[in-house]
């Protein structure tokens, strides 16, 4: 077996190199806008006009070709599970050891790993009937199973138990993604469980980016000398957090109840009080942190508008509500980590070029224009298009910037104040 603590191999695989996010975040990131183009050729082949929203996976197209499940929910499946699902695993497995002081996984289990989630992306873009959907879908799963076990093997061998929490996250990913599976082949209409899945993942958010954001604001503002950073940790977070574990519970369960919208909301104006505490507006001078902020701040208005959706379903389609944590939370905030996690890594400077800022501009423009195609009917096929030729070329971006850095093995640090990548010492969930 390859040694894990050798810190002077020069392979691309070698420690120094980190290959965990190397493998996922290029893979994930190529997958992001590779996926996303298929989606919209799927639509367009199947002879129907462009739908993302007609409910959260119920809107599957009529006959067996194409991806499996229909493109809708295709394509639902793929931006959460598939895309997230490699951000997640590239993220982790680099931070987890990390946090736990453990030597970085083996090679074996990373390739491993990144073959059983290349193997889910081929069997479900190949589709099938219900032999083959059966197979695709058993495929499919094995990864989040298999990422679980390998973050708890981290966590238990290092005795990091405080961040046990974190391996209970990807586990409700997982069983989202196979109840996703299982729901429509049953069924046809993976709701249920595309809602879990998505709530885990926001939650995922809520803890994590909760502890890297402020940190990262207060070591920039204090390197800067600049005055008092963000407000610490404290019973306010923990207290919306359980909120916001509640508000998504409700959701999950019962979608259109007016509670479930109430608490939503509730829980919208708890994390747009979190934020506010975080300083955000003094980053503007440094995009690459400022974007970390933007990126949290769809997190509020995701509840807040996904809760008008359930109150007020004439105003606003909960279809077109949940884009602005698909899009917006999820696709910005997965970038900003994995910008400053390559620049990190590298040995650069924490700071964003104008590439980096035209590439966070592209996710956001997304966002916003894929929930403007939800509100205006005239121009709905038009501004999805739009929304996703944007977020196309915001990750063909990300590859052909970051691709390069992420393949090359790092050198000393020269990074500027706020020095640390995402997984750095101190960023843990329960740290």
């Amino acid at each position: 077996m390859a040694d894990r603590t050798s810190p002077d191999r020069t392979s691309f695989f070698s420690a120094g190199r980190r290959p965990a996010d190397r493998l996922f975040f290029l893979g994930g990131a190529a997958w992001a806008a590779l996926a996303m183009a298929l989606s919209v050729g799927a639509l367009a082949d199947a002879g129907g006009p462009l739908n993302f929203d007609a409910g959260l996976g119920s809107a599957m197209l009529a006959g067996s070709h194409g991806p499996l499940h229909g493109p809708v929910s295709w394509h639902a499946h793929e931006m959460l599970f598939g895309y997230v699902g490699a951000v997640v695993a590239g993220f982790l497995l680099t931070a987890v050891p990390n946090w736990a002081s453990r030597p970085p996984v083996a090679e074996p289990v990373l390739v491993a790993l990144f073959a059983l989630w290349l193997a889910g992306r081929l069997a479900l873009a190949a589709g099938g009937g219900t032999t083959g959907a059966t197979a695709a879908a058993a495929t499919d799963s094995l990864f989040l199973v298999a990422l679980g076990f390998v973050i708890l093997r981290e966590i238990v061998m290092g005795r990091n138990w405080r961040n046990l929490k974190t391996v209970g996250l990807v586990a409700v990913i997982a069983v989202a993604n196979a109840g996703f599976h299982a729901e429509a082949i049953a069924t046809g209409a993976p709701d249920r469980f595309l809602r879990l899945g998505l709530a885990a993942v926001v939650g995922l958010i809520a803890m994590i980016g909760g502890r890297i954001v402020p940190r990262f604001t207060r070591d920039w503002l204090a390197a800067l000398g600049t005055g008092p950073g963000p407000a610490p940790y404290g019973r306010f977070d923990t207290a919306t957090l359980l909120l916001t574990a509640g508000a998504l519970g409700a959701w999950v369960v019962a979608p259109a109840a007016a509670a479930s919208g109430a608490a939503l909301g509730v829980a919208g104006l708890a994390h747009t009080v979190r934020l506010s505490r975080w300083a955000g507006l003094r980053t503007r001078a440094e995009p690459l942190l400022f974007v970390l902020h933007a990126a949290y701040a769809f997190v509020p208005m995701g509840f807040l508008a996904v809760g008008i959706s359930i109150l007020r379903p004439d105003v606003l389609a909960t279809g077109t509500a949940v884009h602005l944590w698909m899009t917006g939370a999820i696709g910005l905030m997965t970038l900003a980590v994995m910008t400053r996690g390559a620049l990190g890594h590298a040995g650069l400077a924490l700071v964003a070029d104008r590439a980096t800022v035209a590439i966070y501009a592209g996710v956001a423009a997304a966002a916003i224009l894929r929930v403007l195609a939800g509100m205006i009917d005239a121009a709905r096929s038009e501004l999805l298009i739009a929304a996703a030729a944007v977020w196309i070329l915001a990750f063909c971006g990300f590859v052909l910037r970051y691709g390069p850095l992420v393949s090359r093995a790092g050198r000393a640090r020269t990074a500027g104040p706020g020095a640390g990548s995402p997984e750095g010492p101190g960023a843990g969930p329960g740290t």
